[in-house]
């Protein structure tokens, strides 16, 4: 086999390089790049789940002193004002039917104060309300705590994806490369058909690869977009420099799940849901018991009756009123038993949220320890990768390696390259979901994360 020169195979070595980098810095800009931090006040704006989950908050938040305001004093007033017309007829003493019309107003005020003295009703309503208060609180705080989880993620994938987008960009430009290199060697020569047709089959290959990574790229980005309603534009890349890989602190599996059954907004929220219902149970069965109020009423009247015309009336009024059930056709007994049925719902719904979230603080501390150890492999694999290329090349040079050994040696390098990456932002990914899971997905661990991107 002819010798390429050295000369030509450093000019083609410096060429992929150089359209490498042009691939890497054709998509990022010259514009100020978003990091992970902008855009989770963007969306914390402007999304509009999290802006659905406040407004829900609000709404649980008011139960609790429409509960308490049924416990106070009722004062109502009410007034009247009437004009009245009476016509009687009647003989007189010659027995001649005589019509008389006569009007005259009539006015009333009334005022009525009624103060709960027992009721269990609103006892148990009042109990009730400050469960939903706290179920209010705790489903926003999932939801603070789904959003940052949900932006980190989209942000990374959109990361992710413009990476694999710039690695096709480059593996192509290299196997145009390559291509040129085996079209001048054969013409020289000193190579063979089928390292043209292989350098060929591998170019159209990544052509393809590029449309499915462009898509990709598009779709992420829209997915961003919808999270922070706003352009996502040019985002702020991972700088190796800061990225640094943290076990978890602690690496116990039993006490990140004890963590978080005690601090996790999802069970806290399950946890008032099911004092919620049990509530409703004492509310339905106070239907049985008796009510006792005391009431005071102030009444004014004027021509209250046709006879007395002229009349004025003030009564004032004072004492208790008690009411006792005796029998209302089984409408309480059926409500007890459907809060009954209602409680034992919340009491398996919180047994399988436990559950589900022992299982998701597993798959998330295994998502954070097992890619350590993977990207720590996969960058020596890439130094492996690397300096296989080189070797190639010499060898090339040389003559004892073909151009589909250098092809299949950068295609290696590209397939870690991808790897590496997807490992690193599935590994950031995990760490705040796991934080998610017991509640502690915070601006601290937020910034943290943030801090390994930019310059």
């Amino acid at each position: 086999m002819k010798k390429t020169s050295a000369p030509e195979l450093q000019r083609a070595n410096a060429l992929c390089k150089h359209a490498t980098a042009l691939a890497l810095l054709g998509v990022c800009g010259l514009a100020p790049a978003m990091d992970l931090l902008q855009a989770y006040e963007a969306a914390r704006q402007n999304d509009p789940n999290i802006l659905a989950a406040r407004a829900a908050a609000d709404i649980g938040r008011e139960r609790l002193p429409q509960a308490l305001a049924q416990q106070m004093p009722n004062v109502s007033f009410s007034a009247q004002y009437g004009k009245n017309r009476l016509a009687s007829t009647s003989p007189n003493f010659l027995g001649v039917d005589q019509t008389i019309n006569t009007e005259y107003p009539s006015t009333s005020q009334t005022l009525t104060i009624r103060q709960p003295i027992y009721r269990s009703y609103l006892l148990a309503q009042t109990r009730q309300a400050q469960a939903q208060f706290e179920e209010a609180e705790a489903t926003l705080a999932q939801e603070e705590q789904n959003l940052l989880a949900r932006v980190t993620g989209s942000y990374l994938e959109a990361l992710l994806s413009q990476e694999q987008l710039e690695l096709v960009l480059a593996q192509r430009a290299a196997n145009t490369t390559q291509l040129d290199i085996a079209r001048k060697a054969f013409a020289a020569g000193a190579g063979t058909r089928t390292d043209i047709d292989e350098a060929q089959a591998r170019l159209d290959s990544t052509l393809a690869l590029e449309i499915e990574a462009r898509q990709n790229k598009a779709y992420t980005l829209r997915q961003l977009e919808q999270l922070t309603g706003s352009p996502a534009g040019v985002l702020a890349r991972l700088n190796l420099a800061n990225f640094t890989l943290a076990d978890p602190q602690p690496a116990d599996l039993d006490t990140w799940i004890a963590r978080a059954e005690h601090s996790s907004p999802q069970l806290l929220s399950l946890q008032a849901q099911l004092e919620t219902a049990r509530q409703e149970v004492d509310k339905a069965s106070s239907g049985h018991e008796p009510t006792l109020d005391a009431t005071l009423q102030w009444t004014s009247s004027a021509s209250e009756n046709v006879y007395n015309v002229r009349n004025s009336y003030t009564n004032a009024s004072v004492g208790v009123q008690l009411t006792i059930p005796i029998y209302g056709g089984g409408y309480t007994s059926s409500q007890v038993r459907q809060a009954l049925a209602q409680q034992e719902r919340a009491s398996q719904a919180l047994e399988a949220g436990r559950r589900d979230l022992g299982m998701r603080v597993f798959r998330e501390l295994r998502g954070v320890t097992e890619n350590i150890p993977k990207v720590r492999a996969l960058e020596k694999a890439l130094s492996s990768a690397e300096q296989l290329i080189v070797s190639n090349r010499k060898s090339f040079q040389a003559g004892t390696r073909t151009v589909i050994d250098i092809l299949n040696a950068e295609q290696q390098r590209f397939l870690v390259l991808r790897d590496l990456a997807q490992a690193r932002y599935v590994y950031l990914s995990a760490r705040i979901r796991l934080l998610s899971l017991v509640g502690e997905a915070d601006l601290g661990a937020l910034n943290a994360i943030n801090h390994m991107f930019g310059p």
